[in-house]
């Protein structure tokens, strides 16, 4: 989002009606909040003011130099001191733009440098955010926020605020060197002034109105861009033969956003016609009225030098007028930005270290869910005083018809959310006295979906542990079962293996996932319908490793397999956010109740599929 552009990047000098109805309001707090930005450089930005400063008041010296030139020198018919103003004229001009490109180098330099300190602090916070923010907003928005809005104040930085203080500082400083030399002219020239603003305002709308209509138009090209052209679109779209009807689709939006920016193109033909007009418009009434005032002598002390100097700095108060007049804009625009950035910086961070955090040995870690409640926001409990304590070394099943709450105890132990009653112990410990590094290093999880980088398998394997040694990788793969298929790629560990692990089968990129969570090492081991997506070749691949990695270990498997909830000591039986029947196997069975209907209509359908 630029400050103060439009769709396509057009200037807007107005608010829109949806700007107006959000305009931020300006707060001393909310000020001080902005400025706080700049305290690291504001040695810096003193250097920016002070170039400001030097480069209006040396501005102006051309311009007053030309008028001496003609008075003087061409007057005169002084080729010495023709040759002396010019070389004069020259360097103040050098200067000028050095000092403006010097002013220009440190001022990017600190938006970019406040650019990286937001960046950096936006980041840090949304990593510490908790799992429900991610689950509620929109990644697009999050993106937004990181990406477009915190370099959106590099505008801010540079153009509304540096910019706005030197046009003021021009435009200050060149109706004190007009009227100096002759108020009547200045007024002349000033005079022009208000024919800006209308002609701004009026194509400003309509223009504003082109784009935000072409805008739409290229969204909506996009969105079919996206849709069609990625590889699952494009596969459904060969897989139904729709090439032809998407590409005259496609034909009809180009030929709106082009219509509409032939529109919005030639409404600006015309406005720069008469901005130019204008603009033209001072310096000619100054030489009729500097030449009406010679020629009929009301002014004797007025010479053509000084109505040569005034059109130059006439035509220098003209430009930053023009930028000023949009200032009020640019301001409230700024102001929204900001306002959005503190609005994700505000949003509390629940899930968080206590005061004194606990980092008890976990040599042999136990787990106990003690009257645990819980409910998502603003909906029914997901869990409802749930107690169970698993002893050290032994695996429970966790089973329950979907939406039962199964995962939601999983998170809960990992402090992805907290729970609204009870207590969840790790050895003896609430997780919420953990050390939350700590305690999450030492729980390892393997989920229903594997989630892999697009980057190399080893780089996907390290992100667990990245000092492990390649013989530390190679155990942990022979242990998944996985070391074969690596060995069998041409580039090894080195291979990509896609975006999401496309470039995998659903098996390999889960056993790859264990791998991943073998290397690590944990202390407790949590498998959330691990082998849910997997075939029964897959699974069978994996199962003889997943007894190995979980053995010696206090594991909780949440599974729809029964080849994986008969290798748990223990079943634990959800429904509804209660588990109403634990116990083994056979003795679930015998209860003829939960268990058995999920065994009949969904263990032992898959086990009867099963070789």
């Amino acid at each position: 989002m630029g400050v103060g552009r439009g769709p396509g990047g057009g200037m807007r000098n107005f608010l829109t009606d949806e700007e107006k109805k959000n305009k931020p309001k300006l707060t001393k707090q909310l000020l001080f909040r902005i400025l706080a930005y700049l305290k690291p450089y504001r040695l810096q930005f003193a250097l920016v003011l002070v170039a400001i400063l030097i480069a209006a008041v040396i501005g102006l010296l051309p311009s007053i130099i030309t008028g001496r030139i003609v008075d003087e020198a061409l007057t005169g018919k002084n080729m010495q001191l023709l040759i002396r103003l010019l070389l004069l004229a020259f360097v103040t001009l050098t200067v000028s733009q050095a000092i403006t490109v010097l002013q220009s180098y440190i001022n990017s330099w600190i938006s970019q440098r406040i650019i990286f300190d937001m960046k950096n602090q936006m980041y840090a916070h949304l990593q510490s955010m908790p799992h429900s923010f991610y689950t509620t907003e929109k990644q697009g928005d999050i993106l937004t926020r990181m990406d477009n809005d915190i370099s959106g104040v590099g505008s801010v930085i540079s153009n509304t605020l540096t910019t706005s203080i030197s046009n003021i500082t021009t435009v200050i400083a060149t109706l004190v060197a007009l009227f100096a030399m002759n108020w009547k002219m200045a007024i002349v020239g000033v005079a022009v002034i208000p024919l800006f603003v209308l002609p701004t305002r009026s194509v400003g709308h309509t223009r504003w109105k082109l784009l935000s209509e072409a805008q739409g138009e290229r969204d909506k090209m996009n969105q079919m861009l996206t849709e069609t052209l990625s590889v699952s679109g494009s596969l459904l779209m060969k897989l139904f033969t729709r090439e032809k009807a998407e590409y005259d689709r496609f034909v009809d939006i180009n030929e709106d956003v082009t219509q509409l920016s032939i529109k919005e193109q030639r409404s600006g033909k015309w406005f720069t016609m008469a901005m130019g007009m204008f603009t033209q418009l001072g310096p000619l009434l100054i030489y009729f009225a500097g030449g009406w005032l010679i020629i009929s002598k009301v002014d004797s002390a007025l010479t053509v030098g000084t109505i040569t100097a005034m059109v130059a700095l006439i035509n220098r108060l003209y430009r930053p007028v023009q930028t000023l007049l949009g200032l009020g804009v640019d301001f409230t625009r700024s102001l929204a930005l900001f306002t959005r950035i503190f609005d994700y910086y505000d949003k509390e961070v629940t899930i968080k270290n206590p005061p004194r955090p606990k980092r008890p040995p976990l040599d042999e870690p136990e787990i106990t869910f003690d009257h645990v409640s819980f409910a998502y926001e603003g909906k029914e409990p997901v869990i409802r005083d749930v107690n169970f304590h698993i002893p050290h070394g032994r695996i429970y099943a966790v089973v329950g018809p979907s939406g039962a709450g199964k995962s939601t105890l999983v998170s809960l132990l990992l402090r992805l959310y907290d729970a609204d009653g009870g207590r969840i112990l790790v050895s003896g410990v609430d997780v919420k006295d953990y050390d939350l590094t700590y305690l999450r290093q030492n729980i390892g999880v393997v989920t229903q979906e594997a989630y892999l980088f697009n980057g190399t398998i080893r780089e996907n394997l390290l992100y667990s542990r990245p000092d492990a040694t390649q013989e530390e990788l190679d155990a942990a793969c022979r242990l998944a079962n996985i070391y074969d298929f690596i060995q069998s790629q041409a580039e090894g560990y080195d291979a990509i293996v896609g975006n999401r692990g496309l470039k995998l089968s659903g098996g390999e990129k889960q056993r790859l996932s264990l791998a991943r969570v073998v290397l690590k090492d944990p202390k407790v081991l949590v498998l959330d319908e691990a082998t849910s997506s997997l075939d029964s070749i897959s699974e069978n691949a994996i199962q003889n490793a997943l007894e190995s990695v979980m053995a010696g270990r206090t594991s909780i498997v949440i599974a729809h397999r029964l080849s994986t909830v008969l290798a748990a000591d223990r079943i634990l039986v959800i429904k509804d956010g209660v588990i109403g029947e634990q116990g083994t196997h056979e003795e679930l069975l015998k209860l003829d109740g939960t268990y058995r209907l999920l065994y009949e209509t969904q263990f032992k359908r898959v086990l009867d599929q099963e070789p």
